[in-house]
């Protein structure tokens, strides 16, 4: 079973990017949420995720310092970040992956964007 961790200001943008997540055939998993980086970065000392879906802009701490957090952990360092932005520019998503976004999906998203990103970062077989 898969433990992900949700990150965006908004609850409702939570909510729709974990019922994507289940119908993108991650149902089986634990889901965690948080608000901004900050609340993340909590969630992540006591739950040992899998995987981290994070939103840019929040409050507190935003989706660039908490990549750039997390890629300098070596607990975390290696976990598979999904950002979901509406950024469209290539040097912004060039800095996103150097500061150690695994896949970027553009706002709007859909489960198939996610099952495609899901497919790509855990193997076909994305329940395990």
């Amino acid at each position: 079973m898969k433990k992900i961790v949700i990150v965006d200001d908004s609850a409702l943008a939570r909510m729709f990017i974990r019922r994507c997540l289940e119908i993108a055939g991650m149902g089986g998993s634990e889901f965690y949420e948080a608000g901004d980086g900050s609340e993340a970065l909590q969630q992540l000392k006591n739950v040992s995720a899998d995987m981290l879906v994070t939103d840019l802009t929040m409050p507190n701490m935003n989706g660039i310092e908490l990549l750039k957090r997390i890629s300098a952990s070596p607990r975390f360092s290696g976990m598979p970040v999904l950002v979901v932005t509406s950024a469209g520019s290539e040097e912004q998503r060039k800095e996103l992956y150097k500061f150690g976004a695994t896949r970027i999906l553009s706002k709007p998203i859909s489960p198939p964007m996610l099952v495609e990103a899901i497919q790509e970062i855990f193997g076909t077989n994305a329940e395990t």
